[in-house]
């Protein structure tokens, strides 16, 4: 089957540039699309300096949803958005105080990502952190989501009036030249060695393996790829009614298989039980005390109005319109006239029999 491979490099113009991200795309580009990825043919995206968050994210959501094996390279710098003090990739028109907006939510990677096969998704790292967000991190691991395989480093501000080189990922693209794609873990290991003298052990070094044998998510992806969606769905119940009764109802452990069901619902082609999953697990993080607009409040709504667009029937559609509608005057998110289109879609669903 063949792969794909997403080559995303990005950094401020301007002064508030810390890397000179898009340098690497040159080095990466001369290497073969099957070395790239590992597999005999691939398919290769190159984004270099986007300007816009949801143009990256619609490049990221086509990639995660191909069949065959994901890499995904992303060189560029981090930089927390003043508001909730996240991780985002910063792009060619983020500033310090606009990243929330113009910058790209590094937990939108986790998001896009989770719905593929247990460790079939490979990232390749080499980031660069302004000195706020490197405080963060240094307590705070950087999360690329559940699954995947995760390999890369995050390199301290460099010195004031400095543009660093994104010299990891240019170790990696030299490795690749050779014609020959070691296992990911060999390569980083190959590439921290070629940066080690000029490192000199300051970075955060990222080192994910991707999943443990004999974990569930893995026999769950193999249900749905087999067809088997009541059993993959009956895993996944049986794993949540495990955390409800070790965790609460409310806790993350039970909510992330709530999570997970939604998806398999998705899966399954009910896209009624997703929404009306998706609802719930918003609905009791704003109960829990979240924040309307923190990550999982607002994702979990997004997915709840993407799922009832999908839904046919009237009947459920009315229904579950008027609970997305309630939520969306709590959590608007940050597409402008959300809640307008579920208004407009309601008033048409009351005119049909």
């Amino acid at each position: 089957m063949p792969g794909t491979v997403l080559l995303l490099a990005a950094s401020p113009v301007g002064k508030g540039r810390l890397v000179d991200a898009a340098s690497v795309l040159p080095v990466l580009a001369a290497v073969a699309p099957a070395v790239l990825s590992g597999t005999d043919t691939a398919n290769v995206v190159e984004l270099a300096d986007p300007l816009e968050p949801q143009a990256v994210l619609t490049r990221l959501r086509a990639a995660a949803a191909a069949p065959g094996p994901l890499t995904v390279y992303v060189t560029g710098q981090l930089q927390l958005d003043r508001r909730q003090r996240l991780p985002h990739l910063a792009l060619a028109r983020t500033t310090a105080s606009t990243a929330r907006y113009t910058a790209f939510p590094w937990h939108w990677f986790r998001e896009e990502l989770r719905l593929r096969p247990a460790g079939a998704t490979t990232l390749l790292l080499d980031l660069h952190a302004d000195a706020e967000t490197w405080e963060l991190l240094r307590a705070t691991p950087l999360d690329a989501g559940r699954g995947n395989v995760v390999h890369g480093r995050i390199a301290p501000p460099p010195s004031r009036r400095t543009v660093a080189q994104p010299s990891y990922m240019k170790a990696v693209a030299t490795i690749l030249r050779s014609g020959f794609r070691p296992p990911a873990e060999q390569l980083h290991q190959q590439a921290l060695a070629r940066i080690a003298p000029e490192s000199a052990g300051t970075d955060l070094v990222l080192s994910t393996p991707g999943p443990a044998v004999g974990d569930p998510h893995a026999a769950i992806t193999a249900a749905v790829q087999s067809g088997r969606h009541t059993e993959a769905d009956a895993l996944a119940a049986r794993h949540e009614q495990l955390a409800v009764a070790a965790h609460g109802p409310a806790s993350e452990e039970a909510l992330h298989w709530a999570e997970v069901r939604a998806d398999l619902a998705m899966f399954a082609g009910d896209a009624a039980r997703s929404c009306r999953t998706w609802l719930m697990i918003a609905t009791a993080r704003l109960n829990a005390g979240q924040a309307p607009d923190a990550p999982a409040v607002e994702s979990a709504v997004d997915r709840a109005h993407h799922q009832w667009g999908q839904v046919r029937d009237t009947a459920p559609a009315r229904e579950l319109g008027a609970a997305l509608a309630a939520l969306r005057g709590r959590v608007p998110g940050r597409r402008e006239g959300a809640l307008d289109h579920v208004q407009r879609q309601l008033r048409q669903l009351q005119t049909q029999a």
